[in-house]
């Protein structure tokens, strides 16, 4: 256990090594132009506090599923390039801008961008140039690769995949207008697949396949039609997590039910709650004026009725079922992918506690 955190903890400062060299790069270019030295020192300010420091797990999963594909140890060329691309993931633009629409308080341990002094909304400003750093890093450093225009497409078309799962979560669940009638298990699969599991779970394995030289269209689909529900059920984890996991376990002090979040757990609780229950959730549910308002959702969602908690462990039970089906389907000799490259993703988010 201990060798194995070892390990963990190498590959994650090797992969934050890399950031420093993107950092230098994207503040020459700024020189380069001739931006003035206050304006270079903000957007190195930008860089340092938005995008290394959290969990990293989509950067890392590039570099990973790359030498799951190869079959062998990169070369330190292919390292820097799976790098690259994973610290392209966590550039975080959508995250400044989440948090100024949401108007959180902190993010990964420290005040978000847009609450430090002088910021506010030139954060907005901020997160475009967050993005804008991604395609002038391809250009810099993929141009020449047959792939190019496929990275390109990926990053495009993943950015607006999850910008319409946040427009669905911010009309469907503003903070200010809680309203369970819009509710529903279908909008909480449309924004969880088209907010998470695009972004976080195709899009890296997606760009080590290219990278890698599959050009299959038939392989690529085989990854989406994984790699969508294991991030969906990534997201249900992460609902239910936010309810149930002691906060000392979880890192954190779980808000989604006085954030007014649609998430799994109300969602199913609307489904098959009583009438009488129904009136308990309009009345608490997303109510931060009430201190007992998050303790009587808690109990709606223990009920015996609803009981949350069962049927979360039948729902992990059948999606971890369905997830191995789908990944025994895959002919690796026909595709050129690797079943370890979804079965590592499974291992890493099967049973989590946090």
């Amino acid at each position: 256990m201990a060798d194995k955190a070892a390990a963990k903890a190498a590959a994650r400062a090797k992969f934050e090594g890399v950031f420093d060299t993107i950092a230098d790069e994207l503040l020459a270019y700024l020189k380069g132009e001739g931006m003035p030295a206050d304006a270079i020192e903000w957007y190195k300010k930008n860089l340092y506090h938005n995008v290394p420091g959290g969990k990293l797990n989509r950067g890392l999963s590039v570099v990973d599923t790359l030498e799951i594909l190869k079959g062998s140890a990169l070369t330190d060329d292919e390292y820097f390039q799976a790098a690259l691309l994973g610290w392209c993931i966590e550039l975080g633009f959508f995250l400044v801008s989440d948090d100024l629409m949401d108007a959180s308080i902190t993010r990964r341990g420290q005040p978000c961008w847009y609450r430090m002094p002088g910021i506010g909304n030139i954060a907005i400003n901020d997160s475009f140039m967050l993005e804008a750093a991604i395609y002038y890093l391809l250009k810099k450093h993929f141009r020449q690769q047959p792939y190019y225009v496929d990275l390109l497409e990926l990053f495009l078309e993943t950015t607006f995949q999850t910008e319409l799962g946040q427009l669905i979560d911010l009309i469907t669940a503003p903070e200010d207008d809680v309203d369970l009638s819009k509710f529903s298990l279908e909008k909480h699969h449309l924004i969880v697949v088209y907010k998470t599991a695009y972004y976080s779970f195709y899009l890296p394995v997606a760009l080590a396949m290219r990278v890698h030289g599959i050009k299959d269209k038939a392989a690529y689909k085989a990854a989406l039609d994984i790699l969508l529900p294991m991030g969906e059920y990534f997201q249900v984890q992460d609902d239910y997590l936010d309810a149930y996991a002691p906060p000392e376990v979880l890192g954190k002090i779980g808000t989604d039910i006085l954030d007014n979040k649609c998430s799994w757990n109300v969602n199913t609780a609307l489904k098959h709650a009583t009438p009488e229950q129904r009136q308990i959730l309009d009345k608490y549910y997303g109510n931060k004026k009430d201190k007992e308002a998050e303790a009587e959702v808690k109990k709606i969602f223990s009920s015996d009725n609803v009981d949350i908690p069962g049927r979360f462990e039948k729902y992990e039970a059948e999606s971890y079922d369905k997830l191995n089906k789908l990944i025994d389907q895959i002919d690796e000799d026909k595709t050129g992918l690797k079943k370890q490259v979804f079965t590592s993703f499974l291992e890493k988010v099967y049973k989590r506690q946090k």
